[in-house]
């Protein structure tokens, strides 16, 4: 049996047998340093190639994503983060100034959450490979994670779905959306480029959930879809969901440059946008989408059962069941 015939998803749940089960299965591994406060870790690999490339990012923006993809799942547990380190290898006769400017664009968007870089290692390969660890710190009392959901729950998606796609589709297809004006290209481009961590969405989730006298969340980062999101949330809690077609939050410009379908499947699918996707009770949703604002929405709700549901309360499309496979996996 090779890699490729038990997928991603199946090569994760033999490895997590190697660690501690009540470590592991959420977006970083929570550690607890005193009575009082956890030490949040995560650590994410990209390789050229696979994850970023010259034609679409070039490596300031190729050090931007993979800095605010740390620093996404440090919000997606609800830690602050402190620190990053960074391991990186590159063939000798890469230039020294590619280096640098994956380094700039790093540097750029932790410095926007006051995180420093404290360390790392450098080695020669013949692929140009980046590991980072991003350190977070979260009261143990208000860790968010993905088995904390109930039936009954709302579903929040803090902003737009589908944005970064359409800004690789521009990157790598010239003559797709020559019909949208520049600033609206360019808004594409910098979603996929430039996505921003959403850090800024914690403080506004302690306040409500302080004021419900209660914490009760769940939640992850849509990192590898809003449809991943859903689907592995509902998988660590054990329930189910529908989910609204039609309150999927979807840039406006898409009207104008791509179908329907395409529009829902690069929403649900196309990964890379980085908001949070949170379940919470109906009340406390409602206030969050209302504070948050900028398209955050209520997309759905959980269930006892454990089927996913994508529903239509337009009427117009049939219900189909969400699934993991026809998001991005590595193998």
């Amino acid at each position: 049996m090779q890699v490729k015939d038990i997928g991603e998803q199946g090569l994760l749940r033999i490895l997590q047998k190697f660690c501690p089960a009540e470590i592991v299965g959420d977006d970083c591994a929570v550690m607890p340093t005193n009575p009082n406060q956890s030490l949040a870790i995560t650590t994410d690999m990209l390789v050229d190639g696979v994850h970023f490339s010259d034609r679409t990012t070039g490596p300031y923006y190729a050090g931007w994503r993979a800095a605010a993809a740390n620093l996404s799942d440090l919000a997606a547990m609800g830690a602050k983060p402190l620190a990053v380190t960074v391991a990186i290898a590159v063939a000798a006769d890469t230039a020294v100034e590619w280096v640098e400017e994956f380094y700039r664009g790093m540097t750029a968007c932790l410095q926007e959450y006051h995180t420093p870089i404290v360390g790392g290692d450098v080695v020669r390969s013949p692929v140009v490979t980046v590991a980072i660890t991003a350190f977070g710190e979260v009261e143990s009392d208000r860790t968010i994670s993905r088995s904390n959901a109930r039936s009954g729950w709302a579903i929040v998606a803090t902003g737009v779905h589908g944005a970064s796609r359409a800004g690789l589709e521009l990157l790598l297809n010239p003559e797709f959306g020559q019909n949208l004006e520049k600033v609206d290209r360019a808004s594409l481009i910098i979603a996929h480029q430039c996505p921003k961590p959403r850090l800024d969405v914690l403080p506004i989730v302690w306040e409500i959930l302080d004021s419900a006298g209660e914490f009760s969340i769940a939640g992850m980062d849509s990192s590898d879809g809003l449809a991943d999101a859903i689907i592995q949330i509902c998988r660590a809690s054990g329930v189910g969901a529908k989910v609204d077609r039609t309150k999927i939050p979807i840039p406006d410009i898409f009207s104008e440059i791509v179908s329907t379908e395409k529009a829902l499947d690069w929403a649900l699918y196309g990964g890379e946008d980085f908001e949070l996707v949170l379940f919470l009770p109906i009340t406390s949703a409602q206030l969050l989408v209302e504070k948050i604002g900028n398209r955050a929405a209520i997309v759905g709700i959980a269930t006892d059962s454990t089927d996913i549901w994508l529903t239509d309360s337009s009427g117009i499309y049939s219900d189909a069941i969400l699934k993991l496979d026809r998001g991005f996996q590595h193998f």
